[in-house]
């Protein structure tokens, strides 16, 4: 935050959004506190999310950017000193999309049927299953039976 100037907005949670966060990792939620001041002090705004959830922004904010902040800009409540809140929705992994469909569940939006491309797209491939190891192959047996032997016929055919 910058020094001297007062954030330039509130700060609410969901209740689940704060049992998110306080579930979290100790490393991912000290992340997540520092992204959310930055945020709070207009220094940093998340990226628009689309579809269902478009009004809403999101945040990837750790390193390997598998961690969201889900969170809205609404009206302050009238006791509050500003006029808009940032009003963070969930703080979970992305895996799968999951984030976005619990906070789907959270606004209770009803769960739309997937498109083909869609579920092509969030089902794991068949080749990524693991699979048992294929056994490597030995040393040469033998399996005790003789070497086929030339035929007087075929031995010494003249060649016509």
């Amino acid at each position: 935050m910058s020094a001297g100037r007062p954030p330039g907005f509130g700060l609410s949670f969901d209740p689940r959004a704060l049992s998110d966060l306080l579930q979290a990792p100790g490393d991912i939620r000290d992340l997540a506190l520092a992204q959310l001041q930055d945020v709070v002090s207009a220094d940093l705004f998340g990226s628009k999310l689309t579809g269902d959830l478009s009004g809403y922004r999101k945040l990837a904010f750790d390193s390997r950017r598998a961690w969201r902040i889900v969170y809205a800009l609404r009206p302050a409540p009238a006791t509050s000193p500003h006029t808009s809140e940032i009003h963070v929705v969930a703080v979970r992994p992305r895996a799968r999309n999951d984030v976005y469909d619990e906070v789907g569940r959270r606004l209770g939006l009803p769960r739309r049927p997937l498109s083909a491309r869609t579920h092509a797209a969030r089902s794991r491939s068949p080749q990524l299953e693991t699979r048992p190891p294929v056994p490597k192959p030995g040393p040469a047996r033998t399996l005790g039976l003789p070497a086929p032997r030339p035929t007087p016929s075929t031995a010494h055919s003249p060649v016509r």
